[in-house]
């Protein structure tokens, strides 16, 4: 994408925990009933809770993963939080200051980021707001591209589903085949795809070959 077009989203976030503060509406989750459905979706990535693993909470927010991770005692998980946008870092640090965050865009400045077992991206592409889909499907490939660098074992994202009875112009509805068909030529052969937490999107995992 020649222009950071993806900010406005960044922007539209902002406005959201302008708006309805620090609350499952202030990172635009309409149904609070869901969200703890996706952190669990999420952090069911990891294959082997007998032993500590660190994860990176890419697009953290305000951490509510993190708070999660606190309330079901998920103590086999080192967390760490990143988000693009410096509102959303700066109430992070003040809520737990003894987390580390990093406040970047990862693609001009992700070769400083170090490597993670895992990463997990919770509403990360769920939303293109006035991006194209081709811009957004672009801005889609570069970002796993960066991130799947930056994980040792696996990392989880999700998306729209394509497979609903309408689609919203401003949510990224994203086909399994294309899908697929990057994640195996670019990524990994090893993943898997998760279409059974009745949302109407779906979330990936995508594995390291052992």
């Amino acid at each position: 994408m020649s222009e950071k077009k993806y900010l406005e989203i960044v922007a539209h976030y902002e406005k959201c925990l302008a708006q309805y503060g620090d609350t499952h509406l202030g990172v635009d989750w309409p149904r609070p009933e869901h969200v703890d459905i996706r952190y669990r979706v999420m952090l069911e990535v990891i294959r082997d809770t007998s032993s500590k693993v660190s994860l990176l909470d890419f697009g953290c927010g305000t951490s509510h993963l993190y708070e999660y991770i606190q309330r079901n005692r998920l103590t086999y998980i080192e967390y760490t939080g990143l988000d693009i946008s410096e509102k959303f870092i700066a109430l992070c640090r003040e809520k737990f200051p003894s987390i580390r965050y990093y406040c970047m865009d990862i693609l001009t400045e992700g070769d400083s980021l170090p490597d993670f077992d895992y990463v997990v991206m919770n509403g990360v592409f769920t939303e293109k707001r006035s991006l194209s889909y081709s811009e957004m499907l672009d801005y889609f490939f570069q970002v796993l591209r960066k991130v799947y660098e930056k994980t040792r074992i696996g990392l989880a994202f999700n998306v729209m589903s394509s497979h609903v009875d309408w689609e919203r112009d401003d949510l990224f509805h994203l086909p399994l085949d294309t899908m697929a068909a990057f994640v195996t030529k670019e990524l990994s052969r090893d993943f898997i795809v998760r279409n059974d937490y009745g949302l109407y999107e779906y979330t990936t995992y995508v594995y390291r070959r052992r």
